[in-house]
């Protein structure tokens, strides 16, 4: 086990009492929202918080001004602080793995090198070095320079990869698009499912297309197995256009013209055909569902360009900045940490909606699946001991408008607690009338609407009053006191989208630090790939079927008697 101490068992310290205490005298005096707003005309105001680009609203949450108080003592009480700076430091706080959890360093300045170290590795200064290769490289295919086996210029990109090595791509990609400039788009294959690689290499002109391939080990199942299959479409639809003549000479080079790789694996991307020069790496600091802002955005690069990758980790950096250095009460990253643990612990909340009210922001809460819940979702401390309390939520949800009209009706009237984020823009890259009515300012209005209704609900005198038969009156009325933070932005520019990833990273660590788990290692998902090996010879081996357990043999014979 790493150097670092044991956690602090939260749930036996006098805060988490205290918490336990104030929670049961709220309950027990009926806390309204309603009345708290009426109560305190400072309550907006005090529960406010500007951080550069995004304006953040928690007066809509289940708390008090004494509350805030007790979640920062509990805060202080398992050493939030002091793990917040070990982490930045480079400690090794990944106990199972024995490593640093160092993504903070993607995104620090060049002038900060030399001063953060893994192993005598000057970690900033390595960052961006790789980081001017990768901006070399994009320049390269961005202006026509780097071309195909036929010599056109690039216009299509397919990268490659899985969990963090996607997820995080393709969530940037879909909120940035209105800031695509090169002439170049992008598509991304993550499922081994044979339909993804077939709907994504749909209509491309393999003359125009390079395939970036991300996988750290180059030893990725699913990430290699839709390698391979790219690279024989690559090479038939090449062959079948007349581009090359099927040589294994000519077949070599249009790999190497036409497939890079982010990786340390040099010598496997060697293997697959793929010159060490175009392979890109980061480190083993950096686990998958933070490396968004590492190599593996090598594609959000080439689309966007090096100088708005520049502005995407400004962001990063100035809200780790900014986590780093504000007094807990004041510090709304922590305060949003602390306000889950709140919501998960003591209200027994299971589940945490995120909800963008912005159509570029359709893949977030996908994103925040991973980020959330692979980190999150331990039952073992970070020494091994079990868990005291409940750990992590169930993260969900969809852009605005959209799940209004699909779930919204559990979280107003439902029987379930459902914290929720509401996410939204100023302004927008399209704005558009219809009529007179500004369609922006109509969106927005459903935003403030929802959690103004989340809120202050609809009392059974409202709805008489507006002439409903007695005996419907209690399917409309609305409890309200369902708990909102609104985080509102000025424009979604990289830079805000930078804000917004790093404000979820580190709120999980918040959490994560809190019930004493290590937010940095993954091994619930280890066991099913193994398996998977296992079981893959059994649709065909009768050995491997029998070594199956009943259901496992019974859906096999299933497949084998109904496989066309």
């Amino acid at each position: 086990m790493s150097s670092i101490k044991a956690p602090v068992d939260a749930t036996t310290t006098p805060e988490w009492a205290a918490l336990q205490a104030h929670h049961d005298e709220l309950v027990a005096g009926g806390f309204c929202l309603k009345d708290a707003f009426a109560s305190d005309p400072e309550r907006v105001s005090r529960l406010s918080f500007d951080m550069d680009d995004l304006h953040f609203d928690l007066s809509k949450n289940l708390v008090d001004e004494k509350t805030v108080g007790l979640l920062c003592d509990l805060a202080r009480a398992v050493g939030l602080e002091e793990r917040r700076d070990a982490m930045y430091a480079g400690e090794h706080i990944n106990t199972t793995e024995d490593r640093a959890v160092l993504h903070t360093a993607l995104r620090r300045p060049a002038s900060e090198a030399g001063t953060v170290f893994d192993r005598d590795q000057d970690c900033v200064a390595d960052v961006r070095a790789e980081l001017e290769r990768m901006y070399a490289f994009a320049e390269r295919v961005r202006s026509g320079e780097w071309k195909g086996v036929t010599g056109k210029r690039i216009e299509h990109l397919v990268s490659i990869g899985i969990g963090g090595s996607d997820l995080g791509p393709v969530m940037v990609y879909e909120a940035l698009k209105p800031l695509a400039d090169a002439g170049i788009d992008c598509r991304y294959i993550s499922n081994i499912d044979p339909n993804d690689m077939a709907e994504k290499v749909k209509g491309l002109d393999p003359e125009t297309t390079l395939v970036i391939i991300v996988s750290k080990t180059f030893t990725t199942l699913e990430t290699l197995t839709n390698a391979r299959e790219v690279r024989a479409w690559m090479l038939e639809q090449l062959r079948a256009q007349g581009a090359i003549d099927g040589s294994d000479e000519q077949n070599a080079e249009a790999i190497r013209r036409h497939f890079v790789a982010v990786s340390t694996a040099l010598n496997l991307v060697a293997d697959f055909g793929i010159d060490p020069e175009n392979a890109f790496g980061f480190w083993s600091w950096v686990g998958g569902r933070y490396s968004v802002d590492s190599a593996v955005g090598l594609s959000l690069i080439v689309v966007f360009g090096p100088e708005r990758f520049e502005c995407f980790l400004r962001g990063f950096h100035d809200l780790d900045e900014y986590f780093q250095k504000t007094p807990l009460e004041k510090n709304v990253v922590a305060l949003m940490g602390l306000l889950n643990v709140w919501y998960v612990n003591f209200f027994g909340a299971e589940s945490h909606a995120v909800l963008p009210y912005n159509q570029y922001l359709h893949r977030f809460a996908a994103y925040l699946q991973q980020l959330t819940m692979e980190s999150n979702g331990k039952s073992v401390r970070w020494d091994g001991s079990p868990v005291t309390s409940a750990t992590g939520e169930i993260f969900w949800g969809e852009p605005g408008t959209n799940g209004q009209h699909a779930f919204y009706q559990l979280i107003h009237q439902g029987t379930r607690m459902i914290p929720a984020d509401f996410i939204a823009f100023v302004n927008t890259p399209n704005p558009n009338k219809d009529g007179d009515q500004d369609v922006h300012e109509l969106f927005l209005g459903n935003y403030l609407a929802q959690t103004k209704a989340l809120a202050f609900g609809k009392t059974a005198d409202e709805v008489r009053a507006e002439g409903t038969a007695e005996w419907m009156v209690p399917a409309r009325v609305f409890e309200g006191n369902r708990p909102t933070t609104s985080i509102f932005g000025v424009d979604l520019t990289p830079h805000a989208l930078g804000e917004l990833i790093a404000l979820y990273e580190h709120i999980t660590f918040v959490e994560g630090t809190v019930w004493g788990i290590d937010s940095y290692d993954q091994w619930g998902v280890e066991l099913g790939k193994q398996l998977a090996k296992q079981i893959t010879p059994a649709f065909h081996d009768d050995e491997a079927l029998a070594a199956q357990d009943a259901s496992t043999q019974a859906l096999i014979q299933y497949y084998r008697a109904h496989r066309k």
